[in-house]
């Protein structure tokens, strides 16, 4: 009875796996069908997404999804952008409107739980910070005991800056705005006297819509820990695996020292990891479900994740690597290894 019992089940299990891998596969079937990646990004922050003047999306997280589109449909353009608030977001991906979000996204416990998300990794390393005018006189966020703070809704960023105000002891007064740019407009025109998000959004904001930059201060505290990354809703593991794995992918190329200059040349190379990485010793995109030129299209198309973020975030916010530094050099940004 007890043989009976364990066979009864193992066939339930079984049939369990069968049931969830019929389903499995949608998104990355639906993807496949129409060809071209679905990619959920900001409205407008330069450096991590944004529209240039001829119209063409660019940033350190548009970038990510070039990668994905570049591994599984061989054209890192092959790409279509859904520009969302905060609000917005994850709606979007969960409604399937979107196939992966890559929008400077806070990986916490409840939205990887919670909301049915899957973060693919971290792709930027920040924390939140606090801009002010420097005709406000003030040099630190302790002195800010009853300002006006604009600040974006659905966002750790507005949960963060009641925790610091609460910790501190000190009040302040929220102008909550959901788009980027009329918040900003708002911060810009004297209708609050701060301005809170995310460190890098802060530069970008700073450097590319202030009328003078040099108007404005960075004040020194950072708030807390936002690890930035790419999502997917739960469901499809493969698609996720894709999408991990080219995100690691541009972080071991640098990690190798291949770019996209040097790819074709480091084909030839003895090292193992590299003729892993690049598909030379097949295997790797075998156990993917690609070709094995997955990652070497990547780095060829889109550059390892050093080549995007001095492209994107050093050249055009003035942001170092700091955390953002690969491991070796100090920094946080560590691959996977792929083998």
């Amino acid at each position: 009875m007890k043989i009976k019992t364990i066979l009864a089940a193992g066939a339930m299990s079984v049939a369990a796996i069968a049931a969830n891998n019929a389903h499995a596969g949608a998104v990355l079937d639906g993807i496949k069908a129409k060809g071209f990646v679905q990619c959920g990004v900001n409205t407008g922050l330069p450096g991590f997404s944004a529209a240039n003047a001829e119209g063409k999306w660019e940033g350190i997280d548009v970038d990510v999804c070039r990668g994905i589109a570049a591994a599984l449909l061989g054209d890192a353009n092959k790409v279509q952008y859904t520009p969302l608030t905060a609000a917005q977001r994850f709606t979007a991906l969960q409604s399937g409107e979107i196939d992966i979000l890559s929008r400077n996204t806070t990986a916490t416990l409840t939205r990887d739980v919670k909301l049915g998300l899957t973060f693919l990794g971290i792709n930027y390393y920040d924390g939140q910070g606090f801009l002010i005018p420097k005709a406000l006189g003030v040099s630190s966020a302790t002195e800010l005991d009853g300002a006006t703070v604009c600040v974006e809704p659905g966002t750790t960023t507005e949960l963060n800056l009641a925790d610091y105000f609460r910790a501190k002891g000190m009040s302040f007064e929220p102008v909550v705005i959901e788009n980027i740019n009329e918040a900003t407009a708002a911060f810009f025109s004297g209708r609050c006297d701060v301005y809170t998000t995310d460190a890098s959004g802060l530069a970008s904001i700073r450097t590319t819509m202030a009328p003078k930059p040099d108007d404005y201060a960075i004040l020194p505290e950072i708030i807390s820990k936002e690890p930035l990354g790419p999502v997917v809703a739960q469901g499809d593991e493969q698609w996720a695996d894709i999408g991990r794995w080219a995100l690691f992918a541009m972080l071991e190329a640098e990690e190798f020292g291949v770019t996209s200059a040097n790819v074709d040349e480091m084909k030839s190379t003895t090292n193992p990891g590299i003729q892993r990485l690049l598909g030379v010793s097949p295997g790797m995109g075998e156990a993917l479900g690609l070709d094995e030129e997955w990652a070497y299209r990547i780095i060829k198309q889109v550059g390892n994740y050093g080549e995007s973020y001095e492209k994107n975030v050093t050249a055009k916010l003035g942001v170092e690597r700091g955390l953002n530094a690969l491991w070796t050099n100090g920094g946080l940004q560590y691959a996977w290894p792929v083998r």
